[in-house]
């Protein structure tokens, strides 16, 4: 999925990714077919572990200690605009005021 903004004022940047996050899904996060043979989705490790460390929450509840993990990270390098976990924000964040947008649920990859 990509998100182009069209015309607009402030921070106006492409955003959305266009690589098959299912192809690299890490084990612990992947939700396989019924017949388990292929990766249908992938989790956040969040979702895959209910862990304040991966959740930033409780005691991980601020920036200084709500760090990138190795999950985040294998995020961030193949779809590097987009927000891989809740502290995210120096690379993921975009203000865009008086924008359209154009989406476009199948991109190619020249992105």
């Amino acid at each position: 999925m990509s998100i182009m903004p069209v015309k607009g004022t402030g921070k106006c940047t492409y955003a959305g990714c266009v690589s098959d996050l299912n192809r690299m899904c890490p084990v612990g996060l992947q939700v396989r077919s019924r017949d388990g043979k292929q990766v249908v989705a992938c989790k956040s490790a969040c979702s895959a572990f209910n862990s304040p460390r991966y959740c930033c929450t409780g005691s991980f509840g601020n920036p200084q200690t709500c760090r990138p993990t190795a999950y985040s990270k294998i995020f961030k390098v193949a779809c590097p605009k987009a927000y891989s976990y809740a502290y995210d924000d120096p690379t993921s964040i975009a203000t865009c005021t008086k924008a359209n947008y154009v989406v476009t649920f199948c991109p190619h990859r020249g992105r």
